[in-house]
């Protein structure tokens, strides 16, 4: 029996493009699951749209010197295009811009106020002097009370997960201006979250929610133990929703109370367009709410908006809020400040026609439970290995041979042998096993459950020799490949959640528009045969579903990283603060030379120290110098170098150096001689 959801992801911040932790974190998930349902006849709504009123907006269109609007205008345009090509199949991607928003979330305010489920407080707030305003969530960096974590932001601590209030941290600055704020009173609305929170341990803790996700129902539970307080629905900023009451001037809405309302005024726009009734949607109990959403975001979904929504009073609950981890990308914590992430936009562009690769590889590691890790080299393997070696191997080899021994038509077959009988009976089961493993949730499951369906008939096919058959009984042959084609025709159907365009070109190849009716996932468990005898596919040399991707591919993304992390350290790297003065006959007593070293050689058991004769005009002097893991001993042989010279003595490894060779760091961060360099100046002139 059909049944009604809507289905909502996380509306992304525009003051970016995607990357890779967004898809694998909650865009790929929640597609793989409104495809399902709705491949298994349910009533979807999937709803998403650009986050635009995020304080990490007005911060960029600070730093880029354009207005917030701007800014919002060009990532939400990028983002939109960047989900359509990916493939991610939203039935309505709005943005909280959008005037039905403005008047969605001012109506929603409204009415809690005109209920009285806010408290009006007078209280300190971060204020900085300088930039005249208040410091409202990212405005403010600071130390967090929880973990000591030294770059917590004024809403939440990215290291340890907490969420709490810009006042609560320790040696808070203003992300503004550097500057120590200072308080200042203003008047705001909260929501009273103790006021819900017997109805949150109700409903969460004793209630059936213990089939959530243990990351989730942890991290929630936490946080009720903890009891719960009052939390701001309003800041000074003037950008936002304006606060639609009378002592709301200069104040926004929160963007935590703003953006959940915003899957609310995407359904309106969505159901407009279409016909529907937004209300059932949101309003009817037999609606089942899902929220797909990274781990950060867990307590906004899971305590605040379903507080929003039982003040309300006449929504519905969210049926289940799979959050995942988060994803690393080569063994670093991705991060846009310092453009260490795999971007969606760029993704395409390199990789073109290959949505589907990026799609599998990040659902067969998708961070489910805990946080994984995304390495090019595995995502080659995933699609060598896998992709092209089991799926797209098994489906070319069907094609070719179908088109070779008879002409493209499906052959009849000439009896069933029991491995005939076995075969199709497994194949009638995988429907209901990924079902299984989609429903709960375990997309990384299901993904692997497609493939070993795939590894089903490339066995079938390896074990019936179907071109050996070929020579010596034909009516075998027929068999064996009207099999294989089943096998082919249900991975078409049960790939499309996975692999969308995969999906649609095997489709196009077993010419499934030309069946009487579209097969359905339950057809795949239910009828005999998926592709009847006498059936064409399409004729010709197949289309490959999927291409090896060569090493010299992948190490250019490796590059591309390397190089964005050489950029960021040079760009971040601190120049070091001015030592205590010295008088001009401290000066004096350094007696520099210049020199050319002779002879080095490498200390033994030892990494970093290189062992140098060095003419330095008035002797040949032994210099040790830590410089082993940049230079090899050869490449500085004959290099003209600056040497203090009267650098009291000292034994390193039992070799006494008896100098010092001056070195400094290049933009990189590589070791660079302090090289005088001047042609024809002798060994031993005076440096002063």
């Amino acid at each position: 029996m059909s049944k009604r959801y809507t289905i909502t992801a996380a509306l992304p911040y525009t003051n970016g493009p995607i990357h890779i932790g967004h898809l694998a974190g909650v865009y790929v998930p929640a597609d793989i699951y409104s495809r399902y349902l709705r491949l298994t006849g349910n009533d979807v709504a999937f709803i998403c749209g650009s986050d635009e009123h995020g304080v990490p907006i007005t911060i960029k269109a600070k730093k880029e010197g354009v207005t917030p609007q701007d800014i919002v205008d060009k990532y939400h345009a990028i983002i939109k295009t960047s989900f359509e090509d990916f493939g991610i199949s939203f039935d309505n991607y709005s943005r909280t811009s959008a005037k039905i928003h403005h008047d969605t979330a001012s109506e929603f305010f409204k009415t809690l106020y005109d209920k009285n489920e806010f408290v009006e407080e007078v209280s300190e707030q971060l204020y900085d002097a300088e930039a005249n305003q208040f410091l409202a969530d990212r405005f403010v960096i600071g130390t967090c009370p929880k973990c000591g974590y030294e770059e917590a932001y004024g809403d939440q601590c990215e290291n340890c997960g907490t969420s709490h209030n810009a006042t609560d941290l320790i040696n808070p600055k203003s992300a503004i201006t550097g500057n120590t704020p200072t308080l200042k009173e203003t008047k705001h609305w909260f929501l009273p979250l103790n006021k819900h929170e017997e109805f949150l341990r109700k409903w969460i803790l004793k209630g059936h929610k213990k089939d959530w996700k243990p990351n989730v129902y942890g991290q929630v539970k936490s946080w009720i133990d903890d009891g719960l307080r009052p939390r701001a629905v309003t800041r000074d900023l003037d950008w936002g929703i304006p606060v639609p009451v009378e002592g709301g001037e200069g104040k926004v809405l929160y963007v935590w109370f703003d953006a959940p309302i915003g899957y609310i005024s995407a359904t309106k726009e969505w159901a407009e367009r279409v016909g529907r009734k937004w209300e059932d949607y949101w309003k009817d109990e037999d609606t089942k709410l899902v929220h797909f959403i990274g781990k950060d975001n867990i307590v906004f979904h899971c305590i605040i908006f379903p507080s929003m929504l039982k003040a309300e009073g006449s929504y519905i609950l969210p049926e289940n809020v799979p959050a995942n981890e988060f994803l690393n990308l080569e063994g670093n914590k991705l991060s846009t400040s310092k453009n260490w992430a795999v971007w969606l936009p760029e993704y395409l562009e390199d990789f073109p026609n290959q949505q589907d690769v990026l799609r599998y590889a990040l659902t067969a590691n998708a961070p489910e439970t805990k946080d994984n890790d995304f390495t090019w080299k595995d995502f080659q393997a995933r699609n060598n290995n896998e992709l092209v070696a089991i799926f797209g191997n098994f489906i070319n080899r069907v094609a070719v041979l179908t088109n070779k021994y008879y002409n493209g038509e499906i052959p009849q077959p000439a009896g069933f042998k029991a491995i005939d009988e076995e075969t199709l009976a497994a194949v009638k089961a995988y429907p209901a096993v990924i079902s299984s493993s989609i429903e709960r949730y375990r997309f990384r499951e299901g993904s692997q459950e497609l493939m070993n369906l795939a590894r089903l008939g490339n066995k079938y096919l390896a074990d019936e020799e179907p071109w050996k058959t070929i020579k010596t009984d034909e009516e075998r042959t027929k068999t064996v490949m009207f099999v294989a084609l089943q096998i082919a025709s249900a991975l078409a159907v049960l790939s499309e959640p996975f692999l969308p365009f995969t999906s649609d070109k095997l489709k196009s190849i077993l010419n499934h528009s030309e069946l009487d009716s579209e097969l359905t996932w339950e057809d795949i468990s239910t009828k005999d045969v998926l592709l009847p005898a006498g059936h064409s596919i399409q004729s010709g040399k197949p289309e490959l579903l999927f291409s090896k991707i060569e090493d010299d591919t992948i190490q250019k993304q490796l590059d591309k990283l390397e190089a964005s992390k050489k950029a960021n350290e040079a760009a971040n790297k601190k120049v070091e603060p001015q030592k205590e003065e010295i008088t001009f006959d401290d000066f004096t007593k350094l007696d520099l030379r210049v020199g050319t070293i002779l002879e080095a050689e490498k200390m033994p058991k030892t990494k970093k120290l290189l062992v140098l004769k060095v003419d330095t005009g008035i002797d040949t002097r032994t210099i040790v110098s830590g410089i082993a893991e940049s230079f090899k001993p050869e490449d500085v042989i004959g290099k003209r170098v600056t040497v203090l010279v009267n650098l009291a003595p000292r034994k390193l490894r039992g070799v006494e150096s008896q100098g010092m060779i001056l070195m400094t760091e290049d933009e990189n961060g590589n070791l660079v001689f302090v090289n005088p360099n001047i042609e024809g100046v002798a060994n031993g002139l005076k440096i002063s």
